[in-house]
């Protein structure tokens, strides 16, 4: 068998540590010893970018937030289905040392080849909610977003209402998971968003292959509401 490298480290607020790991040319993030990334969040993340970037494909300037990098899938889908040379893809990452990875470990990828894509490392409710109607769409990996007290950010209140209020009418939040988060849908409904959950398989030659959760929140116009 071909050994697991752990490739990289770094330690997280909570005081816990994140771990870059290579397998058989696969690559893995894992803190607590659970893995929070891999070739099975591709599958989800993938078709997060396809669901959450497609309403807005006419537009000449489409305008998308990714909150959090993990290993870049998210943000490589997202670069791949919108074509247009003026779309402006903005990543929130805290964490600089995800961002070294991208540079180190993966420097083909869109986060440092794609002149499209701002990497932001300071971001709050107040100022994602002065981007005032202007975001086609907001992005997330939710094991692999920032948190707040180890949840995931947008399940703060404050940072929900700046995500709505940062977003066009019409506009997209869209959210992926290893596993259901059971008190999500509620929440974004509560928060006035039209909500649609999925689920895509992951691996099909699996005698039960997992099943992702796709939350796809809408923002409606105020005459909607």
């Amino acid at each position: 068998m071909k050994p697991r490298i752990i490739l990289s480290h770094t330690t997280l607020p909570d005081g816990g540590t994140l771990e870059l790991h290579e397998h058989d040319g696969n690559h893995y993030l894992h803190v607590h010893g659970q893995q929070l990334a891999g070739p099975a969040t591709r599958i989800s993340e993938d078709e997060l970018a396809k669901l959450g970037t497609h309403p807005f494909r006419p537009a000449r300037q489409p305008k998308i937030l990714l909150l959090g990098l993990g290993l870049g899938g998210l943000l490589n889908a997202v670069c791949a289905a919108v074509p247009q040379k003026r779309a402006t893809f903005s990543v929130y990452e805290p964490m600089w040392d995800l961002i070294y990875w991208q540079k180190k470990f993966f420097p083909e990828g869109a986060a440092m080849k794609d002149s499209r894509v701002k990497m932001l490392d300071a971001l709050s409710p107040s100022l994602l909610a002065k981007e005032n109607g202007t975001l086609h769409a907001i992005l997330m990996h939710a094991d692999t977003a920032p948190t707040i007290k180890n949840k995931t950010i947008i399940e703060d209140k404050r940072w929900l209402g700046a995500a709505r209020d940062a977003l066009q009418n019409g506009g997209l939040l869209g959210i992926t998971a290893m596993r259901p988060i059971p008190s999500l849908f509620g929440l974004l409904k509560r928060h006035g968003f039209d909500v649609a959950e999925h689920f895509v398989e992951g691996n099909t030659n699996a005698k039960k292959p997992r099943r992702y959760p796709i939350w796809l929140a809408r923002k409606g116009s105020p005459e909607e509401k």
